[in-house]
């Protein structure tokens, strides 16, 4: 998904409005709004209605272990009064007409159809006339006619999990068994084209797929996939009392997990891509990562909170109501209370999210805010942050050497693009330009 909690729900919540439309209208509306898409601020919180339960075993998920945080509890799915709390709460804490549901996982297809009916019956209930809008992030594998159908009557937005062509998408992402799951992802998306469900893909990028931008981003444009977001996967390893294995974005030393991709890789991979698609694909295909740079480059808030100056707005809340800082931080020090003991209003505007949401800017090291694309990426992710700067000091983002290399290679093509905004011209010209006109 395009993730607002690096999950910001499945890519592009509002398909219908790129980046450029938007832009366009902030220049109609004479900047009288200051984001770059309708969900990118409003307070959030993502559910798991099934916790970590999930029918895969992907090598690099981060999520799978954190059904350790509940091993005393027997029944680890979201329940019916509770669901009903959450919908009317969330409902009463938003200040927008726009309001965007999403449901995630671990995998939230093992929750049945008639879960999602009742969703939409309490939204209907507690709407009070609002715009509602449903997203759900599935490996892709469970999907069958019957899920399909439901979502294109309901208006689902569905974020596919593929991590390019088998040979990719199989080395990390198998079964309980071991066994592949490619084919069965294929047919799933395959039944979402079928039923003419809108849906876009989350693709990780690692240690192995990371050394074949091209063979990784033509298979998108291939299967006719025009919304992608690529994440890359860094995950480190340490020893908690807690019992999870993999390290919280504060928490210091550990070890880079092998899987993870490598700084330089990231920037050749991404390099690799734009290269491509922005000499063929501007305004047909829509990456992520592509679109928030090209945001922050003029001086609109990304969709995307990776790339944004502060992050903390979107939350997790877990199947049996406790409330998270962020899907990427599900630790017990990340806590911030359970539903049935606050209300989400009281979670999210507390001084320990106001805390964690100032971190991403106040603990930027020295080498970031003498660097001249800090407006591009402000540091990124906290949870990649554990690196020393060349001062000495902590907090450099794992991946910031790759990052590096992107924006300067990137530059002068989104100077080109951001003066088209300007002279509301598309920047899709920039497909007949070259940077030594």
């Amino acid at each position: 998904m395009f993730q607002n909690s690096q999950s910001f729900g499945p890519a592009n919540p509002n398909k219908s409005r790129n980046f450029v439309e938007y832009y366009l209208s902030l220049n109609q509306k004479n900047d009288a709004m200051s984001t770059i898409s309708p969900f990118s601020r409003p307070l959030y919180v993502m559910c798991k209605p099934a916790g970590a339960l999930c029918n895969l075993r992907c090598e690099y998920c981060y999520y799978l272990e954190k059904s350790r945080l509940y091993n005393h509890e027997p029944h680890r799915v979201l329940s019916d009064d509770l669901l009903e709390k959450f919908v009317r709460d969330y409902m009463g804490a938003q200040t927008s007409p726009d309001v965007l549901f999403t449901w995630h996982g671990g995998e939230p297809l093992m929750r049945p159809i008639s879960f999602y009916e009742r969703v939409l019956r309490l939204q209907q209930a507690y709407g009070r006339g609002r715009n509602i809008a449903n997203s759900i992030q599935t490996n892709g594998t469970l999907l069958t006619d019957e899920w399909c159908e439901f979502f294109k009557r309901n208006n689902f937005l569905v974020g596919v999990s593929i991590d390019g062509p088998q040979e990719f998408h199989d080395e990390y992402r198998r079964t309980a068994a071991g066994r592949p799951t490619f084919h069965k992802v294929m047919q799933g998306i395959n039944l979402l084209n079928k039923h003419g469900v809108d849906w876009n893909a989350l693709a990780v990028v690692n240690d192995f797929n990371g050394d074949y931008p091209l063979d990784f981003y033509r298979f998108f444009k291939d299967i006719h996939c025009h919304y992608i977001q690529f994440t890359p996967v860094v995950e480190r390893r340490v020893r908690r009392a807690d019992g999870l294995s993999l390290a919280s974005g504060t928490q210091v030393g550990g070890e880079v997990t092998d899987f993870s991709v490598r700084p330089q890789q990231w920037g050749d991979f991404l390099c690799g891509i734009f290269d491509e698609w922005v000499r063929h694909d501007v305004g047909d295909y829509f990456v992520q990562l592509f679109d928030a740079t090209l945001a922050n480059w003029v001086g609109v808030e990304p969709g995307i909170c990776t790339m944004a100056r502060e992050c903390g707005h979107a939350a997790v809340m877990e199947w049996n109501g406790d409330v998270y800082s962020c899907d990427h931080f599900v630790f017990p020090e990340h806590r911030l209370g359970n539903l049935r003991e606050k209300t989400i209003t009281e979670m999210m505007y507390s001084e320990q999210q106001k805390a964690f949401a100032s971190l991403k800017e106040r603990q930027l090291p020295r080498q970031c805010r003498e660097c001249r694309y800090l407006f591009a990426c402000h540091g990124e992710c906290p949870r990649n942050r554990f690196c020393h700067d060349r001062y000495g000091d902590t907090g450099l983002n794992y991946l910031c050497e790759g990052y590096n290399k992107f924006f300067a290679h990137v530059a002068p093509y989104m100077d080109f693009m951001k003066r088209e905004l300007e002279a509301k011209r598309p920047p899709a010209n920039v497909m007949n330009w070259h940077p030594e006109d």
